[in-house]
């Protein structure tokens, strides 16, 4: 049997409780459901990806996992680079924030970029080195998965 303090205390009626274990509960079940498979990783976090199109318009559909935390207004790069190419991908939204886990101790961060259908081709090329990502203060390098 499996004791939790905060599961104790939200028997007792404690709601700062309840609501971190609803955030949580809310969380893991995002996580759970992502859909794409994991496509790079970094030292401390996992990039899900995939594209997608809608109207017309393609983007990246990114989904990091991990310590990145952040909360901005000011929008995000990715930076995608192979031998020969160098992509450098725009937010959609230049607002987003991380959602975080306790149980799990992660952050799950949802992030899209702008992306030429003609571009698509260069993500999902097997030679594709690094991806970049800079936002903020934070500067993540990843590497794909093969």
């Amino acid at each position: 049997m499996k004791f939790s303090i905060n599961k104790i205390l939200t028997t007792f009626g404690n709601k700062k409780t309840q609501e971190r274990i609803l955030e949580d509960n809310y969380t893991e079940n995002i996580i759970n459901s992502i859909e794409d498979k994991a496509f790079a990783v970094s030292d401390r976090n996992v990039m899900y990806a995939s594209t997608k199109e809608l109207g017309g318009y393609y983007y990246l559909k990114t989904i990091i996992v991990g310590d990145f935390k952040i909360k901005t207004m000011k929008g995000a790069k990715l930076i995608l680079k192979n031998s020969e190419v160098e992509l450098d991908l725009k937010t959609d939204m230049d607002e987003f924030e991380s959602d975080h886990s306790n149980v799990s101790n992660t952050f799950m961060t949802r992030i899209d970029f702008q992306i030429e259908e003609s571009d698509i081709q260069l993500i999902t090329n097997d030679h594709l080195e690094t991806l970049t990502l800079s936002a903020k203060k934070h500067l993540i390098v990843f590497k794909p998965i093969r």
